[in-house]
């Protein structure tokens, strides 16, 4: 099996593929729009819904009249109210609630939450999803927590039981701002996909954005374009949104996100011209196919 973004090309040069795949779709309201309007302008081609969002009628509605963006599924273990009932009854600690991601990390891989509730905890939020009419394209979930290794598995195995193709493997990119919190995170991530390689089915768009998570910048980009390779898919996380602080008022959501500067990043003039000097295709999860030699892009979906 290739490797992850790894492509099975057909004859003659292609160009780099690159997924800008916005995750936290539902979070807020100034969130949504801030995916929206970077749909609309032909950047973000994918965006991840938060299942459990008290918006979730309201937004899912939005996407109704976007059909060129692939829609996944965010999945949630730490951040606001599970849809299960046994999922919060086991969350009492802390108020039937997500506690944070090392909280709920630590109560799973102790055990004391078993990895049965949190299967059903994501498979209500698969179906609610599917119950508001998006068609679902893949999986990816909020802060890797389905990297955990109790937990990858478990995300592989409700994608397969619901037919959807693709689940994000995250990966660390070692950032250039050496701070304590990134050098832990990364750590972290790597001895994650260490564990979690052997579980792969299928190879996996090349994961981007790691390193300037919450803070995706030109700087960022016009360092990392140049530098994707013909023929391969990547994925790039990004977070834009518009900043609302009498929505947002978590200080630590505050601190990590500048949703804004991710918005105009994505909304500049100068990146599409960036995309044709770097020979950079932008598709979605719909243009993948996926084969045991690797990655594919279907001809006949990307030039429709």
């Amino acid at each position: 099996m290739n490797g992850p973004g790894e492509l099975s090309t057909r004859s003659g040069p292609e160009p780099a593929y690159l997924i800008i795949n916005a995750d936290d779709y539902g979070y807020f309201k100034g969130v949504s729009r801030g995916i929206l309007d970077c749909v609309r302008q032909g950047t973000v081609t994918a965006t991840g819904v938060f299942a459990n969002s008290p918006f979730l009628d309201e937004h899912a509605s939005w996407l109704a009249d976007q059909p060129d963006v692939d829609i996944g599924v965010h999945l949630n273990l730490t951040d606001r109210l599970p849809l299960t009932r046994p999922l919060s009854d086991a969350l009492n600690t802390w108020g039937g609630q997500f506690p944070g991601k090392f909280s709920i990390a630590k109560a799973v891989l102790s055990r004391r939450i078993p990895v049965d509730l949190i299967r059903d905890e994501w498979r209500a939020q698969i179906e609610h999803c599917l119950a508001r009419n998006l068609q679902l394209s893949f999986l990816n979930s909020h802060e890797h927590i389905h990297m955990l290794p109790p937990l990858y598995p478990i995300a592989l195995a409700l994608a397969r039981e619901y037919g959807i193709e693709h689940v994000r493997f995250a990966t660390p990119e070692w950032p250039r701002a050496w701070s304590a919190s990134a050098l832990l995170r990364d750590s972290i991530m790597s001895a994650l996909t260490l564990m979690n390689r052997f579980h792969m089915a299928h190879a996996v768009p090349i994961f981007l954005g790691m390193g300037e998570s919450g803070r995706l910048s030109q700087r960022y980009l016009s360092s990392r374009l140049p530098k994707l390779k013909p023929g391969k898919v990547y994925e790039l996380m990004c977070h834009p949104g518009m900043a609302d602080p009498g929505e947002v008022k978590g200080r630590r959501l505050l601190a990590y996100h500048d949703w804004e500067l991710e918005r105009q990043t994505l909304s500049d003039p100068e990146l599409k011209k960036a995309f044709a000097t770097n020979n950079i295709r932008l598709i979605g999860y719909r243009h993948l196919l996926t084969t045991r030699e690797g990655l594919r892009v279907n001809p006949e979906e990307i030039n429709t």
